[in-house]
């Protein structure tokens, strides 16, 4: 067994404009860390910005993009990325992640398209990571997306995504709800695609809840709780790989903060009890 260290450690929440009113002394301190949009964010002043700068300092923070569109055929926005830049040094932002994914095409798509699982791909991907490092001075982590097609397909996913990995010398954003979403829409065991992925390079987990369109049909909208499904793979995640800082993400029909750090602590739970069963260590399959 080996030790890893993390950006961030314990339970996170994903934070919304709409949550800053309803957050107290009490929420801020039973999450050890949040998640935003940086894109939400780069500058925003008055109220929301004094507001949140005072999270900031007080508090971890990571960030997720929304709109650099890794895998696009436009170029990289190297303007965004000075911005943001600046914004993740500005708030001390402890690690940055993107989608392995595109949204945009001579312009913003508003959805996170699937990247086609070829060699090709691999190279074009894994040089545009290489570019967002080089800029920002720092490693990214990649998550791992749901989706719906696979055109052009030539690798499986988990042997895509292992291959951007390598080709970019990235790290890895492991999306837990992505891997049972994926895993019921294309009809493969989500436990042994996770053992699939290299465990040494995951910086964090995200957890979220989905909508079931069919038995066979599952859209990720984040927009619901988790299901006990998706909690048991994480429990199995924790199991087997470690206990690892994970997030919950919330980005529709948002309860009230109650609600969610309920789910925080249902994380926090899972966590303590692989921490005791084995001190928070690796664990290799």
């Amino acid at each position: 067994m080996s030790s890893r260290s993390f950006p961030v450690h314990g339970a996170g929440l994903g934070l919304r404009r709409s949550m800053l009113s309803s957050l107290t002394d009490q929420a801020t301190q039973s999450v050890d860390f949040w998640e935003v949009a940086p894109e939400n964010w780069i500058g925003v002043g008055g109220r929301y910005g004094h507001q949140f700068r005072q999270l900031t300092e007080r508090s971890p923070f990571i960030c997720h993009g929304l709109s650099l569109s890794i895998g696009g055929p436009s170029p990289l926005d190297e303007a965004f990325l000075h911005k943001l830049k600046r914004f993740l040094k500005d708030h001390h932002i402890r690690t940055y992640s993107e989608h392995l994914s595109y949204c945009s095409d001579d312009g913003h798509l508003y959805d996170l398209l699937p990247i086609p699982f070829t060699e090709e791909a691999v190279f074009y991907v894994a040089s545009r990571i290489r570019r967002v490092q080089e800029i920002l001075e720092q490693r990214i982590a990649i998550e791992n997306v749901s989706y719906y097609a696979a055109p052009g397909k030539q690798l499986e996913e988990a042997d895509f995504i292992n291959a951007v990995l390598q080709e970019a010398d990235c790290d890895l954003l492991l999306d837990v709800n992505n891997i049972y979403v994926n895993s019921v829409n294309h009809d493969y065991d989500a436990e042994a695609f996770l053992l699939r992925l290299p465990a040494e390079r995951i910086r964090y987990l995200h957890v979220a809840g989905h909508y079931q369109e069919a038995a066979d049909l599952i859209v990720d909208t984040h927009g619901a709780d988790v299901i006990d499904p998706v909690w048991q793979l994480l429990d199995k995640t924790y199991q087997r790989l470690g206990v690892i800082p994970t997030l919950l993400e919330r980005d529709f029909n948002i309860p009230p903060i109650a609600d969610l750090l309920r789910e925080v602590a249902t994380i926090h739970s899972l966590q303590t009890k692989w921490r005791n069963e084995t001190g928070g260590y690796l664990q290799h399959a």
